[in-house]
């Protein structure tokens, strides 16, 4: 701000408009590891001249301290940690999981909520939940008053009514089954916790697990089993005197890419069971073109429909034709 040129009649004027205009607030809050009281000091400090004589240095004041009381609230912290007892399993095993809720924060949680999403083919077993509230070196079983999970379709979602105090820990722990369909699922879940505070809801950390998933001996998936041949009597089935046709390729509806043989013969395990899609690459058989089909309309195309059964067996066969016309029956 700029000041008149004019002397001013008194320094301590002067003194007033520099603490006014130029003068800062030193404020400082002490800490706090809870609600607690504290002091808020805070002080000015201006710099004058005597408007008598221009030319004296400037001085400085400091004004006295002046302190306020205030409340400052502690905020509580969430921090979540998702460990299970095995790195793999297969279907039929029972993997045991513990979730870990721990206030990190200075301030009491309340209201604590796990949501847990479970991979695709483990299903929570009822009445397995079990919780422990660790208070320094001291563990207790808490499980009497956690509230009965609620399971909607793959997340479970677990409350806990209590408080957490900070440095507290809750131990949750529960039990899931692995069904078949966990071979198709990718072994990975995730956990979020969430509280109340005064100032305001509380979110965690997202924790994840990764387990394994093995095949074993509840597989259900299948195999799919096919040729590709040079069908002269446009009947679609290979005979007697129709060759196979080597290194055709067919993609898959997932994306894999198979080869056949030298007997144009090819095989695919591990499929998952249900509808799958099977599409033969023409241009990887100079030559060739597909053969017409004088019985199925179906097969008209050169993709191929069909269904897997659990563990089951299936043909995907592709017929084709030389483009010359070769072979071919009036």
């Amino acid at each position: 701000m700029n000041f008149p040129t004019k002397p001013l009649g008194s320094g301590l004027l002067r003194l007033l408009l520099v603490l006014l205009f130029t003068g800062g607030l030193k404020g400082r809050i002490l800490p706090a590891n809870s609600q607690t009281a504290t002091d808020v000091v805070n002080t000015a400090t201006g710099n004058f001249r005597p408007a008598a004589d221009p030319t004296t240095p400037v001085q400085g004041v400091t004004s006295n301290p002046t302190s306020v009381t205030a409340t400052v609230a502690g905020r509580p912290g969430l921090e979540l940690v998702k460990t299970g007892d095995r790195a793999a399993a297969e279907p039929g095993d029972t993997v045991i999981y513990r979730l870990v809720i721990r206030n990190t924060g200075s301030a009491t949680a309340s209201n604590i909520t796990v949501r847990d999403t479970l991979p695709l083919g483990l299903q929570f077993i009822s009445k397995s939940q079990k919780a422990s509230l660790t208070t320094g070196g001291t563990t207790s079983d808490v499980s009497s008053t956690l509230a009965r999970p609620t399971v909607n379709r793959s997340v479970i979602t677990f409350n806990f009514p209590g408080t957490l105090a900070p440095q507290q820990t809750l131990t949750l722990v529960y039990a899931a089954v692995l069904s078949p369909d966990a071979i198709r699922g990718t072994g990975r879940n995730l956990a979020v916790a969430q509280g109340t505070s005064p100032l305001g809801p509380l979110t965690s950390n997202t924790a994840s697990h990764l387990l394994r998933i093995r095949n074993g001996i509840l597989s259900d998936c299948g195999t799919i089993l096919g040729r590709v041949f040079v069908d002269k009597n446009f009947d679609g089935e290979q005979q007697k005197g129709e060759p196979g046709v080597p290194n055709a390729v067919i993609f898959m509806d997932d994306g894999n890419r198979i080869t056949t043989d030298a007997n144009g013969l090819y095989s695919l395990q591990f499929v998952i069971a249900g509808y799958r899609n099977g599409t033969l690459d023409l241009t990887s058989l100079p030559g060739y073109t597909l053969a017409p089909n004088r019985y199925r309309i179906e097969n008209n195309s050169q993709s191929r429909l069909v269904k897997v059964a659990p563990g089951g067996l299936v043909r995907m066969n592709f017929a084709v034709t030389p483009t010359f016309g070769e072979g071919r029956r009036k």
